[in-house]
């Protein structure tokens, strides 16, 4: 055990600070007969997510949050101010739990603003508005699972 700690800390927060920064989920560092590995548990904040930034949306629209709910499968994919997801994931509204939305009801966007995020095979992919206009429905909830194609907001 001793051999661990001959291992300089800062060398581990280097370690612990490219781990962050590349998405990676293990580095493993071996020294002749030391080994130092860190793992992150990407599952972890991925699974807060959606726990810390349901309420705020939940208390903010608690009326409209059932109204969206029946017409949202109504919403055909080829409406024309319609987001469509571009692969299967995982949506997010916000960047952290704790962050404010990207847009919410009745934000002005611009073409190639990031309107959520689709989280796919460990990668936050960006979705982009297609057009300038305002977000007149919101059609997924942050931490729910979206298929390829599926409408995710109105934009007009």
């Amino acid at each position: 055990m001793t051999k661990d700690l001959q291992f300089d800390p800062a060398t581990i927060r280097e370690l612990a600070q490219i781990l962050r920064e590349s998405d990676l989920t293990e580095i493993e560092l071996v020294d002749n007969d030391m080994r130092v590995k860190l793992v992150r548990q990407v599952t972890v904040a991925a699974m807060a997510m959606p726990v810390a930034a349901a309420p705020a949306p939940s208390a903010a629209a608690l009326a409209a949050a059932p109204a969206p709910a029946a017409p949202a499968a109504e919403i055909d994919a080829d409406h024309p101010g319609a987001v469509n997801s571009p692969m299967v994931g995982v949506a997010y509204l916000s960047a952290e739990p704790t962050a404010a939305p990207f847009v919410t009801l009745g934000s002005k966007v611009t073409q190639g603003q990031t309107l959520l995020l689709i989280e796919a095979m460990k990668t936050y992919n960006q979705i982009k508005a297609p057009r300038a206009g305002t977000v007149t429905r919101i059609l997924v909830e942050s931490g729910t699972p979206v298929e390829f194609g599926e409408p995710l907001m109105i934009v007009e």
